[in-house]
Formats: structure tokens, sequence, C-alpha cells
């Protein structure tokens, strides 16, 4: 559970590194990118020790595909209250697809 929460802390301030800057087109490309850069070390502080943590009691590809399934489930609700942008069926789809790949991944063949 430890190696969850902080992929999740982890990838909240990945988002809001990455995309945070999207609403504000008035600051010059140099000063996003460098907020950016302070943004993404705090990601980087909860990331490594999530995958050193969580390595051995998940695989290298169970922790990538746990930390793909945390990006897309904070993107969406990023986009949606952060971006204001709707939220359409196929992007539902989408991710019911993706969760049928973690069942792939996870299950014990």
């Amino acid at each position: 559970m430890r190696t969850v929460l902080l992929l999740l802390v982890s990838n909240v301030f990945m988002t809001f590194a990455w995309y945070g800057n999207l609403k504000f087109k008035d600051i010059s490309l140099w000063k996003v990118i460098l907020i950016s850069w302070g943004i993404a070390f705090f990601e980087y502080v909860f990331m490594i020790p999530a995958n050193r943590w969580g390595y051995g009691t998940f695989t290298g590809v169970q922790l990538k595909t746990i930390q793909e399934v945390i990006t897309l489930t904070v993107f969406v609700v990023f986009s949606v209250y952060y971006l204001k942008e709707p939220l359409h069926w196929n992007y539902l789809l989408g991710f019911v697809l993706i969760i049928l790949a973690v069942f792939v991944i996870f299950h014990r063949w």
C-alpha cells in the first residue's frame, strides 16, 4: 500500500509539472520550464522510494503498470476539474481496456 500511495502522490506532482502550465499561456516558456522542473523534483522524491521499496513485492512490469493506471486516473481527475475538459465515452472505454491489461499482467497464468 505504501508503494501505491507514494506513486499516487508522485503522479499528482508529475501531472501539475507537465500539464499545469496549460492554463498559463501568458507566462514565458522558459519560466514555465523552470517552474515545472521544480515541481518535477517532488515527483522524484516520491517516485524513487516507491519503486525502490515496491520492487520485490512487485516486478518491474507490475510497478510500471501500477504507475500507468495511477497516471491515467490522476490525469482524468486533473483534466475534468482543473482543465475543465469533458470526459467522453471513448476515454472511459479506453480505460476499461487498460484495466483489462492490468488483469492480464497481474493474473498468475
